[in-house]
């Protein structure tokens, strides 16, 4: 067998003001062939377990360049094209191949394209033909178009927000290509959509009974393949936005649609209810200096570069510094020209510096101050499960007793890891402020006295029901209280 893989991959977040040109995949990961490196990022992992398939079945694996950027606005159109046209050409230098296997995010959108996915995958079936397998790996904050379904012999979605199964779903992918490619098995892909738009943690109740129900059945009945949800992005104004289910079955379509439905619905039913409780700055700060021991902390979850904005918020360090709390630290504020600034002055340095709620109305004011320069990183990188995360050039100031962290490529906070390459101890801090949604649990969870979700601000919108969507479809819940019968619209 001779396969193709390669990966594209961003999350599109329309409303964001931080554009992606080519130099925000060259800052996250730009891998022209045979330059991946051994461990995978979020949406490359199908090259990493690709490589051992090859080796263990004695099949020729090309590989294409593996393209990721961390999550923003629009994508530059010339980018997007180059980027495409570059994976294209390899594929085509590669032909015949038996079988294409691909590493996406599913939430992409370029200047010109509401589907780039779907524009990539029928530029490679043009290629290949329609009996060569072609299938993908996809995050679940993702839209499904119908022309992917279309187009793909099947897609398998992580499982788990946060998304610490990446390389798994992976290995499932090629388990099922491998079964497919030597005849012990017939994808076919059934999908439902929930018409419905939610945020499905599964780190709590009800998603993670949910997400474990779907590991039961994939184990018990043999004619299931694979189960994925399809959460949707509620940040990216595209006309098929939504959450729906992909059921991968034997052969059995038909039977995949019943069970698609059935678990759709049973989803739907339980909608408005997955969404951890969250509290504004005051209150989470309150309630973080009232408990005992630490750290404690407290998640800037809606300013969270990992859902496209900027991550330069200052909302919640405002009211830090209002108060007068020590021992407490912050990463990271994104801000280039400040971390320029503090690598021109050095480290130890104490200048004034203004930092921080440049990006966009909703995210606080800069923040000014007598700030002392503790450490200078060039090209940091955090952790992030079995692989690392870039967060760039970093400087560690302090702040009236307050550590921040500055850096210039957007991340969001995977892993406290962040804080221990920029010289601070977090388990030695009574409150950490970090900047993500919930990729943060699995890791801070092991350290963390208590964490709070803190919803401060408007740099995100997270309100599906009063966002201002200029493409998005209206027919779903909670713009329509009860989509599938048609009954109560929203004000």
């Amino acid at each position: 067998m001779r396969l193709f893989t390669a990966a594209l991959a961003t999350e599109t977040n329309t409303f964001s003001p931080i554009c992606i040109d080519r130099r925000a995949f060259e800052a996250s990961l730009y891998a022209p062939p045979g330059e991946h490196p051994p461990t995978p990022t979020l949406c490359t992992a199908p090259i990493t377990v690709g490589r051992k398939v090859a080796v263990e079945k004695g099949w020729e694996l090309v590989e294409g360049t593996a393209a990721w950027a961390d999550p923003g606005g629009l994508i530059n159109r010339e980018t997007y094209e180059g980027l495409r046209d570059e994976i294209l050409g390899q594929l085509k230098a590669a032909m015949p191949v038996d079988g294409v296997v691909l590493g996406l995010h599913g939430a992409m959108v370029a200047s010109g394209y509401d589907d780039p996915e779907g524009d990539l995958l029928a530029r490679i079936r043009e290629i290949i033909g329609t009996d060569v397998l072609l299938c993908a790996e996809l995050d679940p904050h993702s839209h499904l178009t119908a022309k992917r379904v279309g187009l793909a012999d099947f897609f398998v979605a992580f499982k788990e927000f946060p998304h610490t199964d990446f390389v798994e779903r992976a290995e499932d992918l090629w388990r099922i290509a491998v079964d497919a490619l030597e005849g012990r098995a017939k994808p076919a892909m059934s999908v439902f959509d929930c018409r419905m738009i939610d945020v499905f943690p599964t780190s709590r109740e009800p998603m993670r009974t949910f997400v474990d129900r779907l590991k039961a059945i994939e184990a018990s009945d043999p004619d299931v393949l694979s189960l994925s949800v399809i959460h949707g992005f509620m940040a990216g104004d595209v006309p098929e936005m939504g959450t729906k289910i992909i059921c991968v079955t034997d052969d059995r379509a038909e039977k995949g649609e019943r069970l698609a439905r059935e678990l759709g619905m049973e989803l739907f039913d339980k909608r408005g209810s997955f969404l951890m409780p969250q509290v504004d700055e005051s209150q989470a700060v309150e309630e973080a200096l009232g408990t005992a021991g630490g750290p404690v902390v407290i998640a800037d979850m809606w300013d969270n570069p990992g859902g496209g904005t900027a991550g330069d918020a200052t909302i919640i360090l405002a009211e830090l510094l209002e108060r007068g709390v020590r021992d407490a630290a912050v990463g990271t504020i994104w801000d280039p020209i400040a971390v320029q600034i503090c690598m021109a002055a050095g480290e130890g340095a104490e200048i004034p510096l203004r930092f921080g709620a440049k990006s966009a109305l909703g995210t606080g004011n800069p923040i000014d101050g007598h700030v002392e320069i503790v450490r200078l990183v060039r090209d940091a990188e955090m952790r992030f499960g079995e692989s690392f995360a870039p967060f760039g050039d970093a400087a560690h100031i302090r702040l009236d007793g307050v550590d921040v962290i500055l850096n210039t490529t957007r991340a969001q906070s995977f892993d406290p890891s962040l804080f221990e390459v920029m010289g601070i101890d977090p388990r030695a801090q009574k409150i950490l402020v970090i900047k993500s949604t919930n990729h943060f649990y699995s890791s801070f969870s092991k350290i963390a006295s208590k964490i709070i979700y803190c919803a401060a601000g408007t740099p995100y919108p997270n309100n599906p029901a009063k966002t201002a969507y200029r493409k998005a479809r209206r027919d779903i819940w909670p713009m329509i209280q009860d989509p599938h019968g048609q009954e109560t619209v929203s004000a």
